[in-house]
Parts: structure tokens; sequence; C-alpha cells
């Protein structure tokens, strides 16, 4: 099969990713082979091939955003027949034994394993998944457009859960990338009030159109205090500003695997009871959550389709900011 493999980090402009014929791996009792159709290409993959995010195994295969279909299945496998449509998202494995699993916190488990970055992921034509953490794919939803689903969405949702933002509630949304437009979808259905702030005029335009009511720069304070906001740029500063925009009480939530460092700022900005904390991961039930929710609204995915061969164009491009809504690599 081909696959497009990092063997050693390095900058983007380097192509890091070779694209090279690979032996198609043989699913493991719990586990199912899929075909991979598409695999969403996220932020979290270019900072894994740049070397900004430690690599934990190499060679590697990224891809964490993987839709295809059931093309074998494991011993044991119940559930699952083969030609099912199945995703394979961030979260490959977890133990179901540690303390933060039995609390419902799969996501914190120390021993998970991650797609793309314990094991090989979706820049390939085929991939494993344990049955257990495969998901089901909405029908509504063509395999390139459900793509970015399973990390930017999901990640968006969960990241709306932490920042505590009730129905009809005002929510800030610190850059507008893939997640964040899927994410703005989910709090418009709620009847959020949403403001936008990125550095992207373009961005900011795109916003208006789905429903933000307003929209600026990173520097710009909203028109109103808000009640939370979640961080979606991998900038330190930016977090700074979101904290300026929520009022006593608000939360800001921090959307991001890595992030330059936090600067300085007076701890007159963190009183009355503002917070600040992080979202790692998701969970499962995260998944099935988001993914009814989705199907529901419909949310919309926009996306750049790039074949497999061209998986270094699709991050550079990324990393340019010249995608408009999620690259997605084909097969």
């Amino acid at each position: 099969m081909r696959a497009a493999l990092l063997e050693a980090p390095r900058p983007i402009d380097r192509q890091p990713l070779r694209v090279v014929e690979l032996v198609s791996p043989e699913p493991a009792a719990g586990e199912l082979l899929v075909d991979v159709a598409a695999c969403g290409v996220c932020r979290t993959d270019l900072q894994l091939v740049t070397g900004d995010l430690a690599a934990r195994r190499l060679p590697i295969v990224p891809g964490h955003q993987a839709v295809g279909r059931v093309a074998r299945v494991g011993e044991g496998v119940t559930g699952w027949r083969i030609g099912d449509r199945v995703g394979a998202a961030w979260l490959a494995w977890a133990c179901g034994q540690c303390r933060h699993c039995a609390g419902g916190r799969e996501n914190l488990c120390e021993r998970a394993e991650l797609t793309g970055w314990d094991r090989n992921g979706g820049y390939a034509e085929q991939l494993t998944v344990p049955a257990d953490f495969a998901t089901r794919i909405p029908a509504g939803f063509d395999d390139v457009a459900a793509a970015p689903l399973l990390c930017g969405g999901v990640i968006g949702y969960r990241a709306l859960r932490v920042s505590g933002i009730a129905p009809g509630g005002r929510l800030g949304l610190y850059g507008f990338g893939a997640s964040a437009l899927l994410a703005l979808q989910v709090a418009r259905h709620w009847g959020c009030e949403v403001f936008v702030a990125t550095r992207s005029v373009a961005e900011q335009q795109r916003a208006l159109a789905m429903g933000a009511v307003w929209a600026g720069s990173y520097h710009d304070p909203p028109p109103v205090p808000l009640d939370a906001a979640i961080t979606f740029a991998p900038a330190g500063h930016v977090v700074v500003e979101a904290l300026k925009a929520v009022d006593r009480g608000g939360t800001v939530a921090i959307n991001a695997i890595h992030l330059d460092r936090i600067p300085e700022f007076p701890y007159d900005m963190l009183w009355w009871e503002r917070r600040l904390c992080s979202v790692a991961n998701f969970t499962r039930a995260d998944a099935a959550e988001f993914l009814d929710i989705a199907a529901a609204i419909p949310v919309q995915t926009l996306v750049d389709p790039f074949p497999l061969r061209a998986a270094n164009v699709a991050l550079a491009r990324l990393h340019a900011g010249a995608i408009g809504g999620a690259a997605v690599l084909t097969t």
C-alpha cells in the first residue's frame, strides 16, 4: 500500500514526508483493517512533521481523521462487518482501568495511544484501528466532508463543553480555522452569540457570513464582555487577548496540543474568578455526541482536497495559512 511516511522531522519546506510502498497491515485481535478513502490534515500533523511536537515513534504514518470502509475484521470483533463505513480518530486506545478512565475521562489516560502519533495513521491507503475505538460516520456526509469532523469537529465540541458556554451565551472564538468553523455552527445551533477574532480579513468575512455577530483582529476588543472564549491559534499572546475579553467568572479554553509561551500578564486580568484551562484530546462519548449533533444541524465542512501524493503540499499550504477550510487527503 502507499503511505506518506515521516522518518525524521524537519522544516516543511524540506518535505518531511516521503510517499512509499509499505506492506499492508494485518488486523490484530480486536482490530479492524480499514481501506482509507479520505484523511483530514490537522495542524497537529504539521507540528509533528516539523518537530514542534516531539515524535513518540519513528518512522510513523501521520493522520488522525481517516474515513473509509472495513476491509477485514480481526478475531473477536463484534458489531462491525466488512464494507461498513468507519472512522479512525485521534484517540486510538485507552486502558479503561486507570482512575482517569474509570472516572469517564479516558482522554487523560496516561497509557493512551493516539492515531498518527503512537500508531500509524491515515496518510495511507490502509490502516488498522481497535474496533472499540472506531467511529461510525453519519450517512449525511460523504467521505471527504466527514474527515474534518473526526478531529477539528470533535475537539472543537469538547472545547465548547470545557468552556462552560451555556445556550444563548456570548462566546469568543480566537482563530478561525477548520475546528473553529465547526464549533461556530454548534454554538449557533445552541443560540449563542459568537464573536470571532482572527488576523485574516477573509476569515473575518467568512465568520460573519456563517452567523458570527462580530469579527475583528486579535487585538480588537469585542463590543461586549464574553461569557467564555476558546483559543484555536497556537500562539500564547492570543490566550492573553481572549482573557482580556471574558467577563467576571468567564473561562478561556485553550484548544491546542502545542503552544509557545504565554506572555506575562497582570493578575487583575485573571481575578474575579476568571479561569484558564486546556483542552486535551477527547473521549469516545464526545465523538458520538458531536457526530449526532453534526448530522442534526447539519454542519457544513469546507474542504480543500489533495491527493495522497501531495501530502507535503497540503501541509505547506496549511503552514502558510492558505487553506480555506480543512485540507483533506484522498486515496
